[in-house]
């Protein structure tokens, strides 16, 4: 039997992007993938974020907000960072572990009314899902 390959993604404070690309791995790759989350300046899971994967039936609320040095002693296979910030800071991993950069914007960041900010976080988690399906079917 197959191993399953261990893919952690990485942002800065593993509040929203990496917790969404996180759920969406799990969702969409079933039990071929294992799929992590953390942050390298870990701010815990954004209620928000939360939201956004429950409107299209992909729960994440029982998802933590980790700190990249727990996942050193255990390197995962891949690491994708989902932001430029934490590609930057992104230290040299152990063994084999392979690196993607993709760059989403910070849903964290968006102003607005609760509808504007709710879209905004609508935009971020639809476009992780177009490049997780389209990394899954390379």
């Amino acid at each position: 039997m197959e191993a399953r390959r261990r893919v952690l993604f990485l942002c800065t404070g593993n509040s929203c992007r990496s917790q969404m690309a996180e759920g969406w791995l799990r969702h969409l790759a079933g039990d071929s993938h294992e799929s992590l989350s953390a942050g390298t300046r870990p701010e815990g899971l954004n209620p928000k974020a939360v939201a956004a994967m429950a409107e299209v039936g992909v729960d994440i609320s029982r998802q933590t907000s980790e700190a990249l040095e727990v996942f050193l002693a255990a390197p995962p296979d891949l690491v994708i960072t989902v932001c430029d910030r934490a590609a930057e800071s992104c230290p040299d991993l152990p063994g084999a572990t392979q690196v993607l950069r993709w760059s989403f914007p910070d849903p964290a960041s968006a102003r607005g009314s609760a509808e504007e900010v709710a879209l905004v976080f609508a935009e971020v988690r639809d476009a992780i899902r177009v490049k997780i399906e389209a990394w899954l079917a390379s």
